[in-house]
């Protein structure tokens, strides 16, 4: 889960630059939260991530235990190039990670959360 400042501007970054879809919104109105889940596919053949908009708020501190979302691509260079086009923010361009041969880049959401990119061939 991650708790998001702008529900669908985070929604559009994972529908339109990352290329997710939107599974389902949910709106509690007693307690003042909308959740929007996004995905590659339904659980349980893939995994969903929770986008939380706690009304009135509009950023959070990331922390220092969180490092990063890691998601599986087949093809990590040419995600990247979607993502760019898309409008999405490269950190870390496609190319093999330190000590190793495994294709990895890093994107950032509009939150300032980082999501890896993990090639993994189809």
């Amino acid at each position: 889960m991650l708790r998001v400042g702008d529900l669908q501007r985070s929604i559009d970054f994972y529908t339109q630059v990352m290329g997710m879809q939107l599974l389902r919104k949910t709106e509690n109105p007693d307690y003042k939260y909308t959740l929007a889940f996004v995905g590659f596919g339904k659980n349980p053949e893939h995994a969903e991530i929770e986008l939380t908009y706690n009304w009135g708020v509009d950023s959070y501190e990331i922390g220092t235990a969180f490092g990063h979302l890691a998601l599986g691509v087949p093809d990590v260079r040419g995600a990247c190039e979607k993502i760019k086009a898309a409008g999405g923010k490269v950190t870390r361009e496609a190319g093999p990670v330190k000590g190793g041969s495994t294709v990895i880049a890093f994107v950032t959401d509009p939150d300032g959360y980082k999501i890896e990119l993990i090639e993994r061939p189809a």
